[in-house]
């Protein structure tokens, strides 16, 4: 099995538990006059797909501080392999993904320390308007994989980055 099957056998486990925290983002209550004439109570949020991209960082390993505990305000996107392959960083670049779900594994099997849900409209905004003010960096994973991450305070708050999440972030840090 290669890393790429690995990783994502791990990584669909936490599915169910992201669609009981996304789900509800996606439908709203109807309005009254659509409510009383065609029989509807709820209304996906938009009649196109959604694409969500979901990232889930592993668990600390024990006696080590978890990443939630060390980088509460930060999300990361893999933006490099070594083998050339195209990242998540690239995709997200080039349009794809409306949403991404972000979290942080707790030890129980299929359970959030914390998450983030980033509007990736909003990040690409902020990425070309507010660029040189956003608090960001690079990282290898030492594993041939390297991260970009953003500190979520360093973002304007026009357009609104974060749909929602498990905490509050703190209010917005100069870059």
């Amino acid at each position: 099995m290669n890393e790429y099957s690995k990783d994502r056998e791990w990584s669909d486990q936490y599915i169910p538990a992201i669609q009981k925290i996304v789900g509800p983002h996606l439908l709203v209550p109807a309005p009254f006059e659509i409510d009383a004439k065609k029989a509807t109570d709820l209304i996906v949020l938009r009649a196109r797909d959604m694409m969500i991209a979901c990232r889930v960082r592993r668990p600390a390993k024990d006696g080590e501080r978890s990443y939630a505990e060390r980088y509460p305000d930060q999300f990361t996107i893999r933006s490099h392999r070594d083998s050339g392959a195209e990242t998540e960083l690239a995709k997200i670049v080039d349009g794809w993904g409306d949403w991404m779900f972000y979290a942080h594994a707790a030890e129980t099997v299929a359970a959030f320390e914390q998450w983030f849900l980033v509007n990736l409209h909003a990040w690409r905004a902020h990425m070309i308007r507010s660029r040189k003010i956003i608090r960001k960096g690079n990282q290898s994973n030492g594993d041939g994989t390297h991260f970009a991450w953003f500190d979520l305070r360093s973002f304007p708050p026009k357009p609104p980055i974060l749909i929602a999440s498990s905490h509050l972030v703190p209010a917005r840090i100069a870059a």
